[in-house]
């Protein structure tokens, strides 16, 4: 067996993660596959990666925009500002 196949379970879950996004080249999603075959870790893992992407796609999340967030941050320093 090539020791080129053999990552670590640090590894796979940086190309997992890699994939999630289509940053991951063709090697590595082979040598993730490969692992994948023997790692309980690594399947749990990228099992639960996956279902996360898919429920995040899914869902009809909708993010703050960054002057509501900078207001929100202002208010929430002033206020442990005020607490000291």
């Amino acid at each position: 067996m090539s020791r080129s196949f053999l990552i670590s379970k640090e590894e796979a879950f940086h190309i997992c993660d890699k994939s999630q996004y289509r940053e991951s080249t063709l090697w590595e999603k082979v040598k993730l596959s490969f692992r994948y075959l023997w790692c309980r870790t690594t399947r749990l893992y990228v099992n639960r990666n996956t279902k996360l992407t898919k429920t995040l796609k899914s869902s009809k999340l909708e993010c703050l925009h960054y002057s509501e967030r900078k207001l929100i941050e202002d208010r929430l320093n002033e206020q442990l500002k005020n607490e000291m």
